[in-house]
Formats: C-alpha cells, sequence, structure tokens
C-alpha cells in the first residue's frame, strides 16, 4: 500500500492553482461548455414568443412529468457523491453499487427526454416548427447530449472497477471525482434550463 502510495504521489502533477492538471483540465472543459449553454439560453429567450402556427409553451409542456425527470436527474448527484465517497473509503463494492444507480438515473433521465420529445412531435412541434421549436429542441438536446456522455463515462468507471482498471487509490479516486464535476455541471445546467424553459412563464 506505502509503494502504492508513493507511486500515486509520484503520478500526480498538481498546477500552480494546487490542483491536478486533470482537474484542472476538466474545470477548463466546464468554463467552456457555460459559455455554449449560455448562448442556447440565450437564443431560446429571444425565440421564445415566435411561435410561427406551431404550438406554444403553455400548449405542450406537461410540467408534472418533467419535474419528476428532473427531480431524479438532481438525485443522481447524490448518487454520485456516495460513488465517490465509497471509493475514498475503498469500498469497491458500494462504489459500483452507486456508480450504476448513478448511470441508471441518468438513462431514465434521458428515456423521460425522449419520450417528451415524442409527445411534442406527435402535437405538431417539430425542430423546424417555429423559430421557438428549434430553440427548445437545440438547447435541451445539447442538454441530452451532455447527459449521455456522462452515463458512458459512469458505465466506463463501473466496468473498469471490475478489471481492476479503477481501485482504491488516490489517483482512481481523483479520476472519479473529475467525472463526478462533469455529472454535476449537468444536473446544475439542468437546473437552469428548467427554470428557464418550464417555470418562467412565456407570454
Amino acid at each position: 500500500m506505502a509503494a502504492d502510495s508513493a507511486t500515486v504521489e509520484h503520478e500526480e502533477h498538481p498546477t500552480n492553482f494546487g490542483v491536478s492538471n486533470e482537474k484542472m483540465g476538466m474545470w477548463a472543459l466546464i468554463g467552456s461548455e457555460c459559455l455554449f449553454f449560455g448562448a442556447f439560453i440565450t437564443t431560446y429567450l429571444l425565440y421564445v414568443t415566435r411561435l410561427g402556427d406551431g404550438p406554444g409553451p403553455r400548449d405542450i409542456f406537461d410540467i408534472p412529468f418533467t419535474s419528476v425527470s428532473t427531480f431524479i436527474l438532481l438525485m443522481s448527484s447524490l448518487g454520485m457523491v456516495l460513488a465517490l465517497a465509497a471509493i475514498q473509503e475503498g469500498d469497491m463494492r458500494k462504489f459500483r453499487t452507486w456508480t450504476l444507480g448513478t448511470a441508471l438515473m441518468g438513462l431514465t433521465f434521458l428515456s423521460g427526454q425522449v419520450y417528451e420529445f415524442t409527445v411534442f412531435v406527435e402535437e405538431g412541434l417539430g425542430l423546424t416548427t417555429s423559430p421557438f421549436s428549434t430553440s427548445f429542441y437545440v438547447l435541451t438536446g445539447f442538454h441530452g447530449v451532455h447527459v449521455g456522455f456522462g452515463v458512458l463515462m459512469l458505465l466506463a468507471l463501473w466496468v473498469a472497477s471490475f478489471s481492476g482498471h479503477i481501485r482504491p487509490t488516490k489517483k482512481h479516486a481523483g479520476a472519479v471525482e473529475n467525472v463526478g464535476l462533469y455529472w454535476h455541471f449537468v444536473d446544475i445546467v439542468w437546473i437552469v434550463i428548467f427554470t428557464v424553459i418550464y417555470l418562467i412563464p412565456a407570454e
């Protein structure tokens, strides 16, 4: 164990900010993603009242259904916290359980989003129906892609834990923490999107 710790310490290369290069890279990625989401949210706000001949937000949104999906996604952040705590404590069984549980909650959210999109299309809200529909689908779809990518990272961690590529070491716990940062970012962004799209009524 001492040898492993020494190896981990040797492999870590903290930046001038006192964090690893990997974590700094993740923060840089999150910062760039904030710009993208900010642009898409702004575009949505500009076009939300431009409905053309299609339905508007008040006509199609099912806020109770989307609220349940939102709650599930937010609970997945708790699962991510527990997964990180488990690997830091050396409990790989709990780590696998919470990592898989977090991924499944993410998949449940995505399934709800696909169902919601299907219903909207059936009600006449297609991708090119109006400026509102285009900005809505681009924004929520862009977020959905991020959730999907996060799910893939979680499943990769889960599989790697069985092959020994993820072990309860400081280095590997750091990798899990970086995935957790990304996952929490995706959840926080959805809170903003959910508030802007579903909770703030469009006139």
